[in-house]
C-alpha cells in the first residue's frame, strides 16, 4: 500500500506546519505570540449569537446546497455598499474562502492547466491547485518596487495555451498592498484579451488604510469572467465559523460549483444563520474595525523599523507585513525562535515567506506577520524579535 501521487505532492502549509514546534515550546511552559496566522483577537460581534439563540434548531439539519436563502440575499445587500448588483441565485455560500475558491478552480480548470498568480500569494493558493493537478505560474512583485501589480509584459511572459485565470488576492496577503484603480483596470483587460477569467479573493475588502476607499475588481469589470470570493471569517473576527462566499455572473460556473457543493451536502448550518446577523452590522462597525487594524499596522511598522536591516514596505491594507530579515534561512531563524528562544518566559512565532512564493528560492530570508494582537502584545512581540534577531545573528 501507498500514499497517492496527489497526497505526497500536497505541500504542507507555511503558515502551519511549525505548529509542532510551538506546541513543544508550549509544553515547556513558553507563552507565543502567535503572528504566524491571521486570527483575529477581536470579540466576534453579539449579532453572530443573537441569531442563532433566537433560532434555537431542535434539529441542526442541512440546509439547501447554496446555502440558506436568507444568507445569500444578506450577501447581497452586502455587495450592494460597493454599488455591485447580484441576484442571490448568483452566489453559493462555502465552508470559507477556501472552498470557494477549491470551488471556483475546479470550475474553470482541469488538471495540468495553468492559473496565473502574483507572487507572493496566498500559501494556500499552492495547496488548492496541488489537489487539483492545476499548475500555478506566477509573476513577481518585490518589496523594493512596493509589491505593486507587475507589468503586462511579465503577465505574458507566464501566458500559455493552457492559462485559464489569474487568482489574486486585494488586498494582498500576504503584502498589504492595495492596488490603484489604474493596476486593476490593467488587470481586467489582460483577462478580457486573453479570455481568462479573474478570480478575486477580496476577503479583505474593507481593510484599507490612509483614507484609501475600499473597492472590488468587479467594479472595473461588471462581466461574466468575474468571480468574487468573500467570507466573514476576517472582517468580523469569525474565522471559526467557516462561512464564505462565491459569486459571479456566470451561470455555468455557478451551476458547475453547486454539483461540487452537492458532492458535500451543505454548508455549516448553524453559522449560517448567525452570518446573516453579521452581514447585517451598520458601516460603523468595520469602520471602527479598520481603524483598529490601521492603528495596529502603524505600531508595528514603527517598532519594526528600529531594527537594523530589515526590508519592508508600509502596508496598504489587510492584516499582514512582510518582512525581509538579515538572515539567510527565515525558516530556520523561526523554528530556533520556538525552540531555543525566550525572553521572560515568552517567544514569538511569525510564518516563513518562502511558501508563499512560486519561484525556487524566493522569499527565503523573509517572514509574514501577522498584526492581529493587541497594541501591548505587539510591541512586546516586536521587541523579542529584536532580541532574537540580535541573538541568532551571534551564532
Amino acid at each position: 500500500m501507498s500514499i497517492s501521487l496527489r497526497g505526497s505532492r500536497m505541500p504542507a502549509s507555511p503558515i502551519r506546519k511549525l505548529v509542532p514546534f510551538a506546541e513543544a515550546a508550549r509544553s515547556r511552559g513558553v507563552e507565543i505570540y502567535h503572528l504566524n496566522i491571521g486570527q483575529p483577537d477581536i470579540i466576534t460581534p453579539d449579532s453572530f449569537y443573537d441569531l442563532i439563540r433566537k433560532a434555537s434548531p431542535e434539529v441542526v439539519a442541512y440546509t439547501h446546497t447554496a446555502g440558506i436563502v436568507e444568507l445569500r440575499e444578506a450577501f447581497c445587500r452586502y455587495f450592494r455598499r460597493w454599488s455591485l448588483d447580484f441576484d442571490p441565485s448568483q452566489t453559493l455560500v462555502t465552508a470559507g474562502a477556501s472552498e470557494a475558491i477549491i470551488f471556483a478552480l475546479g470550475a474553470i480548470a482541469d488538471p495540468e492547466d495553468e492559473i496565473i498568480v502574483i507572487e507572493p500569494y496566498y500559501a494556500n493558493y499552492k495547496g488548492f491547485a496541488s489537489m487539483l493537478g492545476i499548475r500555478l505560474k506566477a509573476v513577481t512583485s518585490t518589496i523594493k518596487n512596493g509589491y505593486r501589480l507587475p507589468p503586462k509584459e511579465e503577465f505574458e511572459a507566464v501566458l500559455s495555451e493552457k492559462t485559464k485565470a489569474v487568482l489574486f488576492s486585494h488586498p494582498s496577503n500576504p503584502t498589504g498592498t492595495v492596488y490603484s484603480p489604474e493596476e486593476l483596470e490593467r488587470l481586467t483587460t489582460f483577462a478580457e484579451e486573453n479570455g481568462l477569467f479573474l478570480i478575486a479573493d477580496e476577503v479583505y475588502r474593507e481593510l484599507v488604510f490612509d483614507g484609501r476607499a475600499s473597492s472590488s475588481v468587479a467594479n472595473y469589470d461588471n462581466s461574466d469572467r468575474i468571480i468574487l470570493i468573500d467570507s466573514v471569517s476576517k472582517r468580523f473576527s469569525a474565522c471559526g465559523a467557516r462561512i464564505g462566499s462565491l459569486t459571479t455572473r456566470n451561470n455555468q460556473i455557478i451551476d458547475t460549483c453547486l454539483k461540487f457543493a452537492q458532492a458535500r451536502l451543505c454548508p455549516p448550518a448553524v453559522s449560517q444563520v448567525g452570518a446573516v446577523g453579521l452581514l447585517g452590522l451598520p458601516e460603523s462597525y468595520t469602520d471602527q474595525i479598520r481603524k483598529e487594524y490601521e492603528n495596529r499596522r502603524n505600531v508595528v511598522f514603527d517598532e519594526l523599523s528600529q531594527i537594523p536591516g530589515l526590508e519592508m514596505q508600509l502596508p496598504e491594507g489587510a492584516l499582514y507585513i512582510s518582512v525581509k530579515l538579515p538572515v539567510e534561512n527565515a525558516e530556520d531563524f523561526v523554528k530556533w525562535m520556538l525552540t531555543d528562544f525566550s525572553v521572560d518566559g515568552k517567544t514569538v512565532m511569525v510564518a516563513p515567506l518562502e511558501g508563499f512564493y512560486e519561484t525556487g528560492g524566493a522569499g527565503k530570508s523573509e517572514i509574514r506577520i501577522a498584526y492581529v494582537l493587541s497594541v501591548e502584545k505587539l510591541r512586546d512581540a516586536c521587541r523579542l524579535i529584536k532580541l532574537g534577531i540580535e541573538e541568532y545573528s551571534r551564532k
